[in-house]
């Protein structure tokens, strides 16, 4: 299983940027899927989530600036980052908490990390 993000990069304050994460390999069903980040000399924290059924969770200090969506069909996630402030600057992870067949356990996988840097 793979995991490949991209969409990060450079952005003014205020800008916006949109970080995408594709699934690829063998994977039988999808749980959640969703993106943490960690900053230097921070520890990593969830960012956001979305279920199987829809269900979001976010950070209290993105609600209302990131929305993330899920594209089920392609196993694929989305961050939209808006409003992005400097202490929004790290390396976004993404994770997806999945099976690779029927009769496995529900394990968890991260991608390479992408970095959103906030700067003027």
């Amino acid at each position: 299983v793979q995991l490949q993000a991209s969409g990060g990069g450079l952005v003014q304050p205020g800008g916006s940027l949109r970080l995408s994460c594709a699934a690829s390999g063998r994977i039988f069903s999808i749980n959640a899927m969703g993106w943490y980040r960690q900053a230097p000399g921070k520890q990593r924290e969830l960012v956001a989530a979305i279920t199987g059924g829809g269900d979001t969770n976010y950070a209290d200090s993105v609600k209302g600036r990131f929305t993330i969506s899920r594209d089920y069909a392609k196993n694929t996630v989305h961050l939209q980052m808006n409003s992005l402030k400097a202490e929004d600057t790290a390396i976004y992870y993404c994770n997806a908490n999945l099976r690779t067949g029927w009769a496995s356990s529900v394990d968890n996988y991260w991608g390479q990390g992408t970095q959103v840097t906030v700067s003027s």
